[in-house]
């Protein structure tokens, strides 16, 4: 099991495909994904890393997290999250995962929080058919109905589908396809639609149902600078011998 990356949503548009064909798009932006911390079942009791994205600014981070932050050796970051991983799948800290961490044809499951409606009725919220245009009803066309209130039961079960709050809401779409993916702007265009509004957080995952043989193991990483000074005296004696 590979790590999932921390993206954040551009918009909606289309790509042409080679028989003149276009296909609808979401794009999701890597902003600096970095690995912030890891963990290991040896001190925590589990293997995940924790990754960071987005720029944040140091007066709007707490004490805490710069110095978390700081022993990292990354820049402050927006959104951290956790993504379980195999032990033979932790990433170093300070690697930065790149766009062809997935591969286009691959299906991958989407997390993201959804759009935010408002308080709503229950034909939109719930996809209710409302009651008759006909038959002595008037006025409460778009009403849900009865709602169980009367003598028996004598009350509203708890979990009734009724009017209220919709959107906002923690969603997961599973086996969505990678249409294609643009390294060096880092950009992952997926197929369809996702979970999400504009500029809001998004998490992406190698699909559970559908596993994807040919991906980069354990991901494709630009390595950090300290990193790379350090294998460098490695790779030169290997060189030399």
């Amino acid at each position: 099991m590979r790590t999932g990356v921390i993206t954040q949503k551009v918009g909606m548009t289309r790509l042409f495909l080679d028989d003149g064909k276009h296909v609808p798009v979401t794009v999701l932006k890597l902003d600096t994904c970095q690995v912030v911390a890891t963990r290991t079942k040896e001190k925590d009791g589990y293997s995940a890393v924790q990754l960071g994205s987005g720029f944040a600014r140091v007066k709007n981070v707490s004490k805490a997290q710069r110095g978390h932050f700081a022993k990292a050796e990354v820049e402050p970051k927006r959104k951290v999250a956790e993504f379980r991983v195999d032990d033979k799948n932790i990433l170093e800290v300070g690697d930065e995962i790149l766009a062809n961490h997935f591969v286009p044809g691959q299906k991958v499951d989407v997390t993201g929080i959804t759009i935010g409606r408002g308080f709503t009725g229950a034909m939109k919220r719930w996809n209710f058919r409302g009651l008759e245009a006909s038959h002595g009803v008037s006025i409460s066309h778009r009403s849900l109905g009865g709602t169980g209130g009367r003598q028996d039961p004598g009350k509203t079960f708890k979990n009734k589908k009724m009017h209220g709050h919709y959107g906002v809401e923690k969603v997961t779409t599973q086996n969505v396809e990678v249409a294609k993916v643009d390294v060096e702007r880092g950009l992952i265009m997926l197929r369809g639609a996702v979970p999400g509004s504009k500029g809001g957080w998004v998490m992406i995952r190698d699909a559970v149902k559908r596993p994807h043989k040919d991906v980069p193991m354990p991901a494709s990483v630009k390595k950090s600078e300290k990193a790379a000074a350090k294998d460098a005296p490695a790779a030169e004696q290997q060189s030399e011998g």
